[in-house]
């Protein structure tokens, strides 16, 4: 497994993946975010988009949906040996579904200053209802994670007057 120190070519790597995930959504009208699983030996298990729109569901989130397809093909829930990479900082729900994931490493590309329950506006992991110690790195495709938001909401839902 990728060590909260690993190798930042491959966290770029898998980033860059979430990133064409959260494209995918963006261009059918959901938030673009886009979540990656790997497994300890750097294999992809599964991959995730916001799917909410279309699903008409709101826990439909790339990481809820990663997690059910990494869970579905490993024929378990402890993901304790793999590693979650995301373009945006999880939400509340996300963050609880990764601590019971047990997800042994997760990478995150923004905060996200509205919702953010990894570190930013609350911190899940740390609290003393977490049963489980996330390792977390932020801020990988900081910019590129950023830039694709901005531009989708810019493009998506400008501001009312």
């Amino acid at each position: 497994m990728l060590n909260k120190y690993g190798d930042y070519l491959i966290h770029q790597q898998w980033m860059h993946r979430a990133l064409e995930l959260a494209q995918a959504a963006g261009e059918a009208g959901e938030v673009p975010v886009g979540a990656v699983i790997i497994d300890s030996t750097g294999n992809l298990l599964a991959e995730g988009e916001n799917r909410k729109e279309r699903d008409k569901d709101p826990t439909a989130h790339a990481e809820i949906i990663a997690l059910k397809r990494a869970t579905a093909t490993l024929q378990n829930w402890h993901l304790n040996e793999c590693t979650l990479y995301v373009t945006l900082e999880p939400c509340p729900m996300c963050a609880g579904a990764i601590v019971q994931a047990r997800i042994g490493l997760l990478v995150y590309g923004v905060d996200d200053t509205k919702t953010g329950a990894i570190r930013t506006v609350i911190n899940i992991p740390d609290s003393s209802a977490s049963n489980h110690h996330l390792q977390v790195i932020g801020g990988i495709l900081e910019s590129a994670c950023r830039q694709q938001l901005q531009t989708w909401f810019v493009t998506k839902r400008p501001k009312r007057k």
